[in-house]
């Protein structure tokens, strides 16, 4: 799958090596992937004990549950373009004492998926910490590739973004910089080449269900979330899907729409665990949270199968 020695696909150069970009920049027809987020191996066993600092020092259950993802995924059937994680894929954050352990275990689940499924990683608040420096940036960007990237499926452009970034840039605020240069680049090439849609993937939603509610611990501060809300409107990007809350939410700002999906791991409202599944087809992006026993046992439902199905 890749010449890394753990046989994972990696964000490198601001791009995702898996796609050829010249092969993508047309649109061929609908296609859809699959978004998880936080697996976040080793919550349920600290927030169990409300110990959630230290007490991440179990994460079997998560193992189960992450494996049973990449089981119902690789039984999917025509395959997904790929499989992209929005963020917090570990609990213990930068220095504590059983990240590498966790680190390493996602890993050795993550190698079972397709070959053919390429992984996109997206770097949540756990996986560089809550205020992030170069260092942690650093280290994560060893583990699992570019913070933040684009790239291209079928004549839609991605953005990967680092919303730690947006939420905290104090110790690296050069680094906040570097992403909001990158971006308004990105956007540029966007319009030029007229692409079909634009899809933002981020770790922390912009708002959870209304574009103008208060700030706190699960979106974005209202200035800067309104200042990037307004940049995305204008660029005409169709969708933010991201993860953070371990519940499923969302809503519109205008005509861009924020879609928080729960966790693969640590539910902390009523949803069960799960995956969406996200169908793009020449007018819209459609999609759908399924539980992993759902998308284990039924696969897609119909309905999206045969929008996959229409030639446009």
């Amino acid at each position: 799958m890749a010449a890394e020695g753990d046989a994972i696909h990696r964000a490198r150069g601001r791009t995702l090596t898996a796609f050829r970009q010249d092969d993508e920049y047309q649109w061929k027809g609908p296609f859809y992937f699959i978004q998880g987020a936080d697996p976040q191996f080793g919550l349920m066993k600290a927030w169990a004990v409300g110990d959630t600092n230290n007490g991440d020092d179990e994460w079997g259950e998560e193992i189960k549950l992450a494996e049973q993802a990449v089981q119902a995924i690789n039984k999917l059937n025509p395959k997904p373009k790929f499989f992209v994680l929005c963020g917090d894929l570990i609990h213990g954050m930068p220095g504590t004492q059983w990240r590498k352990d966790q680190e390493q275990d996602l890993k050795n689940v993550l190698k079972n998926t397709d070959q053919d499924i390429p992984l996109v990683f997206v770097s949540g608040n756990h996986d560089i910490g809550n205020t992030p420096t170069r260092e942690t940036i650093d280290n994560y960007c060893k583990n699992w590739g570019d913070d933040y990237f684009s790239f291209w499926v079928g004549g839609v452009f991605f953005l990967v973004l680092n919303s730690q970034l947006y939420f905290d840039s104090s110790k690296c605020p050069e680094l906040k910089q570097a992403q909001d240069v990158w971006l308004n680049e990105q956007l540029a090439v966007a319009e030029k080449r007229k692409c079909k849609h634009i899809i933002v993937f981020q770790h922390i939603p912009l708002f959870l269900r209304k574009p103008d509610e208060d700030h706190d611990y699960f979106n974005l501060e209202k200035s800067v979330r309104q200042e990037i809300m307004e940049k995305f409107h204008k660029a005409g990007i169709k969708a933010v899907f991201s993860g953070h809350y371990h519940r499923n939410a969302g809503g519109f700002y205008r005509e861009l729409e924020m879609v928080v999906s729960s966790a693969i791991g640590c539910q902390l409202g009523e949803d069960p665990h799960g995956l969406r599944v996200v169908v793009v087809t020449d007018e819209k992006i459609v999609h759908r949270y399924y539980s992993l026993n759902e998308l284990s046992s039924q696969g897609i439902e119909k309905e999206l199968l045969d929008m996959l199905a229409k030639q446009n």
